[in-house]
């Protein structure tokens, strides 16, 4: 029977009860710059740089790297070591030589020639440790702080290549020593076995198991083994060019002492050589500048030299700088360790909104490999400008209540009483309860529940069919005095109000600038700003009356947005005529095409930008010869102008009534009717 075994590992899948990401801010924000004239790639990318109105930005953490790298620099010094040796030489020649003036039995000769040795130590703290390895020690507690140096040394130097080996070996005895040395021998004859091409397997696996206490990191083969040592001791050579020349010099002699085993070293440079063979991609020629009052021993130095090591590689990983950068490419464990959890977890919604807007289907790459808004992400942004819109235009006034609202249309929850010749379906709920309450409140025993009083009718939106030409200037100055992006958003409003309200009506937008064109919502979303001179008007009135006439049977509307006078006309050869001020032909050209569009009777509204008289003066001859209106909004309020007057053009009976939009805009923009 064979045997079943079951495999728990650390479930990895992030929290399956946590809410779904909210893209909408982002996507908002995305939409913005696009608008503004980012692609969607580096809007994108800027997002995540800045983040969130809740979550920090990459930035931030970034700044939080440097931050740490910065004050760990400033807060340490690599003379841990040697201060600590000097406290320990000095405290047992303190000893000594309390003990040699209590000592009265000891001859008075050696005394004097103990002094003598004590009072002539060199200066330099290797070598006083070298001169007193011969010393008679006459304390016992001196002896012991002396032979304290050489343990002190052998476990620094150890620890440097092997984290944790410091406290590992704190009252260490012969015999543990003597498994340092053993492991160190089988660790260099692996290594060059490995290097040579000959090892095995079964050489790491007898290894482990031999010496696998001294790496409780864990190494599942050679590799990663040479992986994990290489960063170790390249970052013990960098602390060691970090330090200064006599900082060096004075370690390495005392180094040649730890455990009173020259064979320690010997073997530990073998094992520096070795992965420098193996490894010649680590920094081991780098350096670091420590300004900080707090030692660091050689153990510790080194793992610092590693965080840094660490915090520059996040610094990269968050920088998304590099080719085929992605937030994946973030080491959360090795944030949350050098950062706190806090900023782990603020990379991780980082990457989760990454990916939500990745797999939201609201960004796709086209056929070149390019970021684009998909046409679900134009729906989303353009259904929030509509709010925004509808908040702007919810306190209208003097809206009135129209009879014909509604024939054949659907439901627009609204209701009102019956009158004759109405065919608009009841309203069951309402009319019963009419019913109910004029015969409670009247007191009535019997009678009719129903009169023709009682009933109420359902309204409905209207469904009369329209054309409409939505024109809007793109010439450099509309980007220049800062109408580009309050251009976009209206027109995304209104072609997302069309294309989710009214589905009957016919939406064209003409950008016209030197040239006039015909633009999908996307290509005119993602228009970046360009110097054109010229506003050729004329060109775009006749792609809006041609558009007119391919739907002879729907109600013409005109709406066009601009900041200037019409400098250019389309010549009948195709070439484009330009000059400024306007000429008397230009002028005779777009009036001529206005006309025309009037006669198909088009429904016509001017939305003028900016405070320039002349523009003012011939917007409002051109808008009395179409029988149009003009409004001049702030640009805050331009989107729910536009929407304003499209709405009003297809309430029947609305007529010329524009002044029933006048409180739409709180005051700041108004309504010229003529």
């Amino acid at each position: 029977m064979a045997s079943s075994r079951s495999r728990f590992r650390r479930y990895a899948g992030g929290d399956p009860l946590a809410p779904p990401v909210d893209i909408a801010e982002a996507l908002d924000d995305i939409g913005e710059r696009v608008m503004g004239g980012s692609s969607p790639e580096r809007a994108l990318q800027e997002l995540l740089r800045r983040g969130t109105s809740d979550r920090i930005g990459l930035d931030e953490l970034s700044r939080r790297i440097h931050e740490q790298r910065r004050e760990l620099l400033q807060r340490h010094n690599l003379d841990g070591t040697l201060q600590q040796v000097r406290e320990l030489l000095d405290r047992a020649v303190l000893e000594e030589r309390g003990q040699l003036a209590r000592d009265v039995q000891m001859d008075d000769t050696d005394r004097a020639f103990a002094e003598m040795r004590l009072d002539g130590l060199p200066s330099s703290t290797a070598a006083a440790v070298s001169e007193l390895q011969d010393y008679p020690w006459q304390s016992s507690r001196a002896r012991a702080d002396y032979e304290q140096i050489k343990d002190l040394l052998g476990r620094e130097v150890l620890d440097q290549r092997f984290a944790g080996m410091k406290q590992a070996l704190e009252a260490a005895t012969d015999e543990d020593r003597a498994a340092v040395e053993e492991m160190l021998r089988d660790l260099n004859s692996l290594l060059e076995k490995h290097q040579r091409g000959e090892d095995t397997p079964q050489d790491f696996d007898d290894f482990m198991a031999e010496h696998g206490d001294f790496f409780p990191e864990g190494p599942q083969d050679v590799d990663e083994l040479v992986d994990a040592l290489a960063q170790r001791a390249a970052a013990a050579q960098r602390m060691l060019n970090s330090m200064t020349p006599e900082q060096r010099e004075e370690l390495m002699q005392l180094s040649a002492q730890a455990f009173g085993s020259p064979q320690l070293m010997e073997a530990l440079g073998r094992l520096d050589g070795n992965l420098q063979s193996l490894r010649p991609g680590e920094d081991w020629s780098g350096s670091e500048r420590f300004d900080g009052d707090q030692g660091l021993g050689l153990g510790d130095g080194t793992g610092m030299l590693q965080d840094i090591a660490s915090l520059d590689a996040l610094a990269e990983q968050v920088s998304q700088t590099y080719g085929g950068a992605r937030l994946d490419d973030i080491d959360l464990d090795a944030l949350a360790r050098l950062l706190g959890e806090d900023a782990a977890v603020e990379a991780r919604a980082l990457r989760e909104l990454e990916q939500a807007l990745r797999g939201s289907g609201a960004l796709r790459r086209d056929s070149e490999g390019h970021l684009r808004l998909t046409p679900k992400a134009m729906r989303q942004l353009g259904k929030a400008l509509l709010r925004d819109i509808a908040q702007r235009m919810s306190g209208r006034q003097g809206q009135r209540d129209l009879r014909q609202a509604g024939a054949a249309g659907e439901r627009s929850g609204a209701t009102r009483p019956w009158a004759f010749g109405d065919t608009e379906p009841w309203d069951i709920p309402r009319t019963v309860l009419n019913g109910v309450l004029r015969r409670a409140g009247a007191g009535a025993d019997g009678g009719r529940l129903i009169t023709t009083e009682d009933i109420e009718v359902a309204e409905t939106e209207a469904r009369t069919q329209a054309a409409v030409a939505l024109l809007v200037d793109t010439s450099f100055s509309m980007a220049m005095d800062g109408r580009w992006v309050p251009m976009k958003r209206t027109a995304l409003a209104l072609h997302t109000l069309i294309r989710t309200r009214f589905r009957g009506d016919h939406l064209q937008l003409i950008a016209f600038g030197r040239h006039a064109r015909v633009m999908e919502i996307e290509e005119l979303t993602e228009l970046d700003a360009f110097w054109d001179k010229g506003t050729n008007l004329h060109h775009g009135l006749l792609l809006a009356h041609r558009h007119f006439r391919k739907h002879p049977n729907a109600q013409p509307v005109l709406l066009v947005v601009t900041d200037g006078e019409p400098t250019a006309h389309l010549e009948p050869h195709g070439e484009t005529f330009f000059d400024y001020p306007p000429h008397p032909l230009t002028i005779a050209r777009t009036v001529r095409e206005l006309d025309a569009v009037s006669r198909l009777g088009a429904q016509t509204t001017f939305f003028r930008l900016g405070e320039d008289p002349g523009l003012a003066r011939f917007i409002e001859s051109l808008a009395r010869r179409a029988d149009g209106r003009v409004v001049a909004p702030e640009l805050d309020d331009l989107g729910a102008a536009v929407v304003g007057s499209y709405l009003g053009s297809r309430q029947p009976g609305r007529g010329d009534e524009g002044g029933d939009f006048g409180g739409w805009f709180g005051g700041r923009g108004f309504w010229f009717d003529e």
